[in-house]
């Protein structure tokens, strides 16, 4: 992917081209939403939450300042808006908790893991298994192949705690991805 020129794209939405806006929107759009949906784990709410990321950027391009690259401000927007969505998911869940009905029990996941298919949907529900924290690391990192440096501008975290966390991640991964083979 190229990356489009910051300074000159902040330069001309701050002097009312909307079409920089337009333009940034483009070149980030695919990555927001892969990254929504690994945090997410749900198309629709990877959609509806990359909307609000690129709402929340357009109200604070106006404001952004320039000591972080304009890639890692969206990119945190995103981290901060699924963890944000995560948060009422779950609690909109423990509020209606005593109104569901009892879903019947997943079925196991087969010992042996044959096709890809089968491999990728286990790493998924790996995925979901972590905590979200560890998923934000490791889908940056491994899937959205962000450097320790912007992760670490993305999560406002030193680059010792990027690897730091990156270590917990990855150990919490294989942990969980062995009970699924």
């Amino acid at each position: 992917m190229t990356f489009i020129d910051d300074e000159h794209l902040i330069r001309r939405f701050r002097s009312g081209d909307v079409s920089a806006f337009e333009e940034l929107v483009r070149a980030y759009q695919d990555r927001i939403y892969n990254l929504c949906r690994y945090m997410l784990r749900s198309p629709l709410d990877a959609q509806d939450a990359a909307q609000d990321v690129f709402l929340k950027a357009y109200k604070g391009l106006e404001d952004f300042k320039p000591n972080s690259s304009l890639y890692t401000w969206i990119y945190r927007i995103a981290v901060n808006t699924c963890l944000d969505y995560k948060r009422k998911s779950r609690r909109e869940a423990l509020k209606h908790k005593s109104l569901a009905e009892t879903s019947p029990a997943a079925e196991p996941i087969s010992t042996q893991i044959h096709n890809s298919k089968e491999a990728s949907e286990a790493i998924q529900q790996a995925l979901a298994e972590l905590r979200e924290n560890s998923r934000a690391v490791l889908v940056l990192r491994e899937i959205e192949g962000l450097s320790y440096e912007e992760i670490a501008e993305v999560l406002s975290a030193s680059v010792s705690a990027v690897k730091s966390r990156l270590s917990r991640a990855r150990q919490e991964f294989r942990r969980v991805l062995r009970k699924k083979l």
